[in-house]
């Protein structure tokens, strides 16, 4: 009975702790989307190459995204070891 009881009190709580395991797991996929630094990279130069922004907004967003590139891959090289 006393097991019972536990379980229906501490119900709230655990749903609480599911939801907050699966905010944590999005969070951290969309974090380390590798695929999806490169794809704006790809859209990025096509900009520059169409004329929709400027060689100096191209530098200044490409160093943004392969700095981000660098520290996934330096990520994953140091969660790899």
């Amino acid at each position: 009975m006393a097991f019972l009881l536990d379980d229906i009190l501490l119900a709230p709580l655990q749903g609480l702790i599911f939801i907050a395991e699966q905010i944590h797991a999005q969070a951290m996929e969309e974090l380390l989307d590798e695929a999806g630094v490169r794809e704006q990279l790809r859209e990025l130069y096509m900009r520059l190459e169409t004329g929709k922004i400027s060689a100096a907004e191209f530098e200044e967003r490409e160093a943004t995204l392969v700095e981000r590139l660098e520290e996934l891959e330096a990520y994953k090289k140091g969660e790899s070891t």
